[in-house]
């Protein structure tokens, strides 16, 4: 077996990690990757990503040839073009843009969530917008809505890079905010994820506290 040719910078409790995590174990590339760990909150980078990328973010994926990538939905279209298979993001064509928008809704569920956490764990409670918390909490009670009403039968017809997003932002949901209880007003897509978070890409990036 050679050695890994990519860097990832890396936790494996960001969804936005595990996105490409996934995509890697369901593209047969997980072994390409090295896998370098970063501890880190927006005021509290992390020194050794900043050289690499100076919003200070993960994922950032170092290329074999010592350039950086990041943005999670830029290292899925680029792992996503490094593999033999059927493309997990359609090349062109109203596919593909339809794609990335549920995508994009999830990337927007694991913003909130994200966010929230930030603000619930790292500031004292005194200190807590309420209204703030209510307005992240409320995109993503609308975005699940919307998933439920009008995406289901896509996310189930492929598990792809729409299927992808959507799966890590319920489970960082699980995660980090078990309060949501989002599948009571979603049940449809709490049957759906019941059955892809059984894939074996997902059960081996299933984070662990």
């Amino acid at each position: 077996m050679s050695a890994p040719s990519m860097t990832l910078y890396h936790n494996p409790l960001s969804p936005f990690v595990r996105k490409v995590m996934v995509l890697l174990h369901e593209t047969g590339q997980q072994n390409r990757v090295a896998l370098q760990n970063c501890v880190l909150t927006p005021v509290a980078p992390d020194l050794a990503l900043l050289d690499d990328n100076p919003l200070g973010k993960i994922p950032a994926l170092r290329l074999a040839n010592g350039n950086v990538i990041h943005d999670s939905r830029v290292i899925l279209d680029y792992l996503d073009h490094q593999h033999v298979g059927n493309p997990l993001i359609p090349r062109d064509g109203s596919a593909r843009w339809r794609r990335m928008t549920l995508a994009s809704i999830a990337d927007g569920i694991m913003d909130a969530a994200v966010l929230t956490r930030y603000e619930v764990a790292l500031r004292a409670p005194e200190k807590h917008w309420d209204e703030w918390l209510d307005g992240q909490r409320d995109k993503i009670r609308r975005a699940l809505a919307l998933l439920e009403k009008d995406a289901i039968a896509e996310l189930t017809s492929h598990f792809d890079v729409a299927a992808i997003s959507v799966a890590c932002a319920l489970g960082y949901l699980d995660l980090r905010h078990p309060d949501v209880d989002w599948r009571e007003a979603n049940p449809k897509l709490a049957g759906w994820y019941f059955e892809v978070s059984q894939r074996a890409s997902m059960l081996a990036t299933m984070p662990k506290v």
